[in-house]
């Protein structure tokens, strides 16, 4: 981060509670994340986020009230001497006999620009007319009434704590396993960018930060390397806001691109062709020894029970009749019900055969293909296993959102 924005631009150390406790027997447990604001300049957008006052707090600060509501006494003068306006006094009270100098808040009914057209004593005059400032003795200084505005809310602090984590049955959850909750995206959208601006995620994953500036109307770009996180970037984005128009670069769209991808790098293939047809991919897509197994397809054949549809892919130019009798062979070990067996290249007469021998797959709502062969360019055609009640399994549905929907912070 120092080598990309500098050093110099480094703002804030932001710690997030993602857990109330983690048992470590010989440290301190972790239940934190850290998350680091920097700038590109000296020159950046900071939009003020409020969050729900504690009302603990609020008894303690705003111990006053009247007419108006509780309120608090501030400071309308800051320490050390000044020259210039600031030492003036005001209304009989010469701040300099205390050693401070005048500091005077923002005033409710004026913009910054008519703050700016005025001196420091008519920006006094302008408050006491507002009735925000309480007279004590006479000669002491006098104090600022701060009024208790709930919809304003305490500003957005460096420890996060108001935000909890995904808990594992979140409806939130899409089984994605480095999940951020999207309230956190939000607030960090909001405070570093308004309604047109782009946001950009290099490193996307499920796609929080690309979910929560499209719902708070921003534009955006989200970059991931690896074809699991795209596919399931697409689909909570399809599922969030339907309708929803964008552009995927540097995944296959058509034949001569998957054969490119295949050639680059199998296990990205394998993952691609997986997501074409809902396969959860086998143990988290991490590359090892498959048993035979990329991807798993769970259904309801009763609407109830879940069963599971073995996934294997090829993505070489020669495919054979034992590759269809291995997946037989795994189906058979694994107890699922059915074989999907997706190949780039065309099969052959007697991996068509085969798989026909292997019989059907019966339920209550109609018999399946035990064994099913399809091609990518089928896939391409919009064809799918056949499978009854198929469920996305891991990968869950993402709920639906208004676009430019109320976020859980306060506005201002």
């Amino acid at each position: 981060m120092d080598s990309v924005f500098g050093k110099q631009n480094f703002r804030n150390e932001i710690i997030w509670k993602r857990t109330s406790s983690h048992n470590s027997a010989k440290r301190w447990g972790p239940v934190h994340d850290v998350i680091l604001f920097y700038t590109k300049s000296d020159s950046y957008l900071w939009n003020r986020i409020g969050q729900p006052y504690d009302e603990s707090y609020v008894a303690e600060f705003y111990r006053y009230e009247d007419s108006r509501g509780k309120f608090q006494l501030g400071d309308l003068t800051g320490a050390g001497t000044r020259a210039g306006e600031s030492g003036l006094p005001w209304r009989g009270v010469n701040p300099t006999d205390a050693g401070r100098h005048w500091a005077v808040p923002a005033i409710p009914t004026h913009s910054a620009e008519a703050i700016q057209s005025l001196t420091v004593q008519q920006r006094l005059d302008a408050l006491d007319e507002l009735g925000l400032i309480s007279w004590p003795k006479k000669g002491e200084i006098p104090r600022f009434r701060r009024y208790f505005d709930p919809q304003r809310g305490a500003p957005a602090q460096d420890i996060v704590t108001d935000i909890a984590p995904l808990s594992p049955h979140a409806k939130e959850r899409l089984g994605y396993p480095t999940q951020k909750p999207l309230a956190l995206l939000e607030r960090i959208v909001r405070a570093s960018s308004n309604e047109g601006d782009l946001v950009l995620d290099p490193f996307c994953g499920c796609g929080t930060t690309i979910h929560a500036a499209h719902k708070l109307n921003r534009q955006w770009i989200g970059i991931d390397i690896t074809h699991l996180a795209i596919s399931l970037i697409e689909k909570r984005l399809n599922d969030a806001f339907p309708g929803i128009h964008y552009t995927v670069h540097g995944t296959p769209k058509d034949l001569e691109g998957a054969r490119d991808l295949a050639a680059r790098d199998k296990h990205e293939f394998q993952l691609w062709a997986g997501a074409r047809v809902n396969a959860v991919p086998f143990r988290g897509g991490k590359k090892g020894a498959d048993s035979g197994i990329d991807g798993l397809i769970y259904f309801k054949p009763d609407s109830k029970s879940t069963e599971k549809a073995i996934v294997s892919v090829k993505g070489g130019d020669n495919v054979n009749v034992a590759m269809i009798r291995d997946l037989a062979h795994v189906v058979d070990r694994e107890n699922a019900k059915v074989g999907v067996f997706i190949t780039l290249a065309e099969p052959t007469g007697p991996m068509k055969t085969e798989a026909i021998k292997a019989g059907m797959y019966e339920t209550q709502f109609g018999k399946f293909p035990k064994l099913q062969i399809l091609t990518i360019a089928d896939l391409f055609d919009g064809r799918q296993p056949k499978l009854p009640w198929a469920d996305p399994g891991a990968f869950k549905k993402a709920g639906r959102e208004i676009e430019g929907g109320s976020p859980g912070d306060l506005p201002f």
